[in-house]
């Protein structure tokens, strides 16, 4: 399953945009406002929401400046979230989030939804930075 979060436009650097990203404390900044846990450990950080199980996100993949990518910790729930981040000016950055799971087609079904949610109130809260 592939969920594509709109581009919206942050008014950084794309320099300071990456390094945003890659202070896994600043996660928090951006998730829903009813998140009832968040905890940052080295290079992963776990968070919970009402009504869905407890998740951490392990830091994967960084592409200086272009891109960050978490994964899933547990292998039950395979999946990849990445933040693409591309320079409009010299103080613009373009970001959008990829959602990237490997699902049955009954857990798709069910998770659809809530994470189609999930990407876009962290796009949403993105652009507010």
């Amino acid at each position: 399953m592939n969920i594509e979060g709109n581009k919206v436009t942050v008014v950084k650097s794309q320099e300071d945009t990456f390094l945003f990203f890659s202070n896994l404390n600043n996660f928090e900044k951006i998730m829903p406002e009813n998140i009832e846990k968040f905890e940052v450990d080295g290079d992963s950080f776990l968070f919970g929401l009402p009504g869905m199980p407890e998740i951490r996100l392990v830091l994967k993949e960084k592409t200086p400046f272009s891109n960050i990518t978490l994964g899933a910790a547990s292998s039950k729930l395979p999946f990849t979230l990445a933040a693409e981040l591309t320079s409009i000016s010299e103080n613009e950055t373009s970001v959008q989030l990829l959602f990237n799971g490997e699902f049955n087609a009954m857990m798709a079904m069910m998770i659809k939804k809530p994470l189609n949610k999930f990407v876009e109130t962290l796009t949403t809260n993105i652009a507010t930075l």
